[in-house]
């Protein structure tokens, strides 16, 4: 009799729980497994930052002789005739191109290439012809007339300082721009005497017709 009161009765709870509408969970030796760490994500990688070009600071273009006096040297990059957009090139270039415009009569511009004593005499003459091509291809570009320029080249004839020391072939290294003709007629020397259009610089290049290269 006892045996059977001991079956019955758990029986009889469990189906008064389930009447109540209540649940029972019973979980025998269950253990959660522990959640992994939480990893730092790693950082994006910083993107490289763009070179903005160096600004320069720009003296007011003046005349000394009959030579432009530049604001800053006229840059190109290293051994080459590409000019250094980064460097000021645009802005010097547009101070000569504003000279032309604002000086009609200035009828003939001179545009000299020179550079220093490194390297062979043909490649330097070459690379002087090539810088002043590139300077009086710009003005073009920018609607000064071709017949008003004149780019020659003296390769490392002309040194401005000692070619021995960094300081000077950096002077020696130039493009320059010279009143070669003023209404039409030649710029005079000291003594007085019409000077030669050219200067003797070799021919770089045809303004008016760049596939003609001297």
């Amino acid at each position: 009799m006892r045996k059977l009161i001991s079956l019955v009765l758990p029986a009889a709870i469990a189906t008064s729980f389930a009447l109540s509408g209540c649940t029972v969970k019973v979980q025998a030796g269950t253990t959660e497994e522990p959640k992994p760490a939480k990893t730092a994500e790693p950082k994006p990688e910083p993107k490289p930052e763009k070179k903005k070009p160096r600004k320069i600071t720009l003296k007011a273009l003046r005349k000394v002789g009959n030579q432009l006096e530049l604001p800053a040297p006229l840059p190109f990059k290293s051994g080459s005739a590409e000019p250094d957009i980064a460097a000021g090139f645009d802005e010097i270039m547009e101070e000569v191109r504003r000279y032309m415009v604002a000086n009609p009569d200035t009828t003939l511009l001179r545009i000299e290439g020179h550079t220093d004593s490194d390297g062979d005499d043909a490649m330097n003459l070459q690379l002087s012809k090539d810088r002043a091509s590139t300077a009086t291809m710009w003005l073009v570009g920018k609607g000064i007339d071709c017949k008003r320029l004149l780019p020659v080249g003296f390769g490392e004839e002309r040194p401005l300082a000692d070619n021995t020391t960094a300081e000077g072939k950096a002077k020696n290294r130039r493009v320059s721009f010279f009143e070669a003709t003023v209404k039409n007629k030649p710029v005079l020397d000291d003594k007085g005497k019409p000077m030669d259009v050219n200067n003797g610089g070799k021919i770089a290049v045809n303004p008016c017709n760049p596939a003609d290269k001297r």
